[in-house]
């Protein structure tokens, strides 16, 4: 997703724009994004544009327990300064910003949201992703999903241990 701001450039600091962002988007890896709806405001700065906005988001993640795939939905809330890379009035390259792996508006005055979208997106997943808070996951034995019936494995085995809390003791620790 790519937004020209060189009209917002050549505008005084303090300028504004705001965008709607409705789009459906495809791929195969983890991260990958099946919708993106939500409002993009931007921002004149005087090094470049702020953006701001918060995005409802929706990918397909595996289930930890499971491995069956289910839909996940979340909210991205994103406020990033955009540096200015080339000067609006003379076309001369500015110095790079000082922050290391800042976002930069490109040569032909456009923002480029999608790393944002993407480093956003991977700090919004959960760590272990579960298809459903009762998920029961496979069976360590068969392989079985148990989500979908039970499986005939001795149930004794160490895979199946139920552990218990420890009972309370009296007095001290």
């Amino acid at each position: 997703m790519r937004l020209n701001v060189a009209q917002l450039l050549k505008e005084p600091i303090g300028s504004n724009r705001i965008y709607d962002v409705d789009g459906e988007t495809s791929g195969g890896s983890e991260e990958d994004i099946r919708s993106l709806r939500g409002q993009v405001a931007l921002m004149r700065t005087d090094k470049g544009i702020l953006l701001t906005t918060t995005l409802d988001a929706e990918t397909v993640l595996a289930c930890a327990r499971c491995l069956n795939q289910f839909e996940y939905r979340m909210t991205l809330n994103i406020k990033e300064e955009y540096f200015a890379t080339v000067d609006i009035s003379s076309g001369h390259r500015l110095p790079p910003p000082d922050e290391p792996g800042a976002f930069t508006i490109d040569a032909r005055h456009n923002i480029d949201l999608n790393e944002a979208v993407r480093q956003y997106l991977l700090m919004a997943l959960p760590l272990k992703p579960l298809c459903g808070e009762n998920c029961a996951g496979l069976c360590p034995s068969c392989g079985k999903n148990l989500n979908e019936s039970p499986c005939d494995c001795e149930k004794d085995s160490a895979d199946y241990v139920k552990i218990s809390p420890s009972p309370k003791r009296k007095g001290g620790s």
